[in-house]
């Protein structure tokens, strides 16, 4: 059985929209608030986490986000990693544009399905509507917040409302560089 993992950027006051500056939000980059040593420090977490995921599940505007800025094409042992890893792609429409290998488009009511069927990590980049969908759904096993020291003020946060309160509880800290902290949770 598959477990969902949310892994996000995330502002101090929980925004996680437009981190680079580039959607228009008008806040600027909050993504390079730190120093190039936390960046890097950064990229190690993520290549890790995709070393260790099993396949990626994500929204059609993020999977279109990824295939703009080239990821089907760049170099590097952390593009090939997730250039090999299945990508399933939750839309209700077709892919448009240039496709990135392994990308295959599945239903929102197909992803408790695919839970099942998938052995390990499914990792969750971006994909806000996506994620707001798989928690209201409650299938969301674990999320890796990668926490940012700035506060944004604007955008959309991790989380929409919710039916009802969803308990979360910490299982791990690790500091990242040193202005970052990656805090992981899991549900109660």
């Amino acid at each position: 059985m598959g477990k969902i993992v949310i892994s996000e950027n995330v502002s101090l006051d929980g925004v996680v929209q437009d981190p680079t500056g580039e959607d228009g939000l008008g806040r600027g980059s909050w993504f390079t608030c730190v120093g190039d040593g936390d960046r890097e420090a950064w990229a190690k977490v993520e290549f890790e986490e995709a070393v260790s995921a099993t396949a990626l599940l994500m929204g059609r505007r993020t999977h279109a986000w990824f295939v703009a800025r080239g990821w089907g094409s760049r170099d590097g042992a952390w593009a090939d990693r997730l250039r090999a890893l299945p990508k399933y792609v939750v839309s209700s429409t077709a892919l448009d544009g240039p496709e990135w290998t392994n990308s295959t488009v599945v239903k929102a009511v197909e992803v408790p399905e695919l839970k099942q069927e998938v052995d390990g990590d499914l990792v969750v980049y971006g994909s806000g509507l996506l994620v707001h969908t798989l928690a209201g759904h409650d299938l969301v096993d674990e999320l890796r917040l990668m926490t940012y020291p700035v506060v944004v003020g604007a955008g959309e946060r991790l989380f929409a409302e919710t039916s009802e309160v969803k308990p979360m509880r910490l299982v791990a800290t690790r500091t990242v560089g040193e202005s970052l902290v990656l805090l992981t949770y899991r549900p109660a």
